[in-house]
């Protein structure tokens, strides 16, 4: 019996290629499937890039699937947001001295990785809430955090024909 042969085919740049597509998306905004509201802003992202860099928003959107979420985040500053998503979807960032401890405090409540220690372990809100919660007096305030459910569309019917709105 002939035996056959397998064929590794590898994309070399395959990496950067997803990176620079992904940070495409996000300047075009298509596919975006969240909105963030900061500051009375807002910034739209994936779901899915946001879930691979943190934790904590993996948990937010899994026990919440909901198709096009707002998510308010309260206590967090336009600008260390904007750069934190800059992070998340280019691999790095620039940030001025005097906003640094500012910004990282912010990314360690959203527990993004790369940024901050994160356990690797799948996570629940639950048990990250109350961790947040429990936390000494000296460690940075989590966000305040509220969920707007996406206004349902409401179906509405044509007008009723000749028989004045009564049925047959």
């Amino acid at each position: 019996m002939a035996t056959s042969q397998r064929f590794c085919l590898r994309w070399n740049n395959h990496q950067s290629n997803l990176l620079s597509v992904f940070d495409q998306l996000l300047h075009d905004e298509a596919f975006v499937d969240v909105t963030l509201a900061v500051e009375g802003q807002f910034l739209r992202a994936h779901k899915m890039v946001l879930s691979a860099c943190s934790p904590y928003f993996q948990s937010l959107f899994v026990g919440h699937p909901d198709r096009h979420p707002i998510v308010i985040l309260k206590d967090v500053p336009y600008a260390d947001m904007r750069s934190l998503l800059d992070f998340m979807y280019r691999g790095e960032v620039s940030v001025d001295q005097e906003r640094l401890t500012a910004f990282l405090k912010v990314a360690e409540s959203l527990r993004i990785k790369g940024l901050t220690e994160v356990n690797e372990e799948r996570c629940d809100l639950p048990s990250i809430a109350s961790s947040l919660l429990s936390t000494p007096p000296s460690a940075p305030p989590p966000p305040n955090l509220h969920r707007i459910h996406p206004l349902s569309h409401k179906r509405v019917l044509p007008p009723m024909a000749a028989n004045n709105g009564l049925a047959a």
